[in-house]
């Protein structure tokens, strides 16, 4: 299974490039988009409807100010989504983070930190892990490696 990015501008690209380095490391196959609920929504219901039939498990979805991205998206499929709020200049992105978090009951959005797109494609590794034995392990070596690090550390 892959994992879809997408993003409501290209701006966004910046932060949503941490998500593919991550997915890449992980050796996990993703395709990357950039797409509106606001300026293109047919393009972006075509997009989230054929998301299953073209492999996709989990979507990422990054955008700021009012951030209905990874709300619409959720509406439009029941594959896990990932919010990844963006900073914005008016409000630092507490306005995308609270858009993001305030979904009704039946339609949930994972949600991550502010520009948090590193952990948005972790979260998505941990989701296909439940089913890639290979992924669990890659994993496991990830937070070991985190570990030694922090024990190797000297002050």
């Amino acid at each position: 299974m892959k994992v879809s990015i997408i993003m409501g501008s290209v701006s966004d690209y910046e932060v949503m490039s941490a998500a593919e380095r991550i997915l890449s490391a992980f050796g996990v196959d993703y395709e990357k988009k950039v797409v509106s609920a606001h300026r293109t929504p047919d393009l972006m219901y075509d997009y989230i409807k054929g998301a299953r039939d073209r492999g996709v498990g989990v979507i990422i979805a990054g955008a700021g100010g009012a951030a209905h991205l990874a709300g619409v998206a959720a509406g439009l499929t029941t594959l896990p989504v990932i919010a990844v709020p963006m900073q914005t200049k008016s409000l630092g992105g507490l306005d995308s983070l609270l858009s993001m978090v305030q979904m009704p009951t039946g339609i949930p959005v994972a949600t991550v930190a502010i520009g948090g797109a590193a952990n948005a494609a972790i979260l998505a590794v941990e989701i296909l892990a439940l089913s890639d034995p290979s992924l669990k392990d890659g994993l496991d070596a990830y937070r070991k490696e985190q570990a030694d690090k922090i024990h190797n550390t000297t002050i």
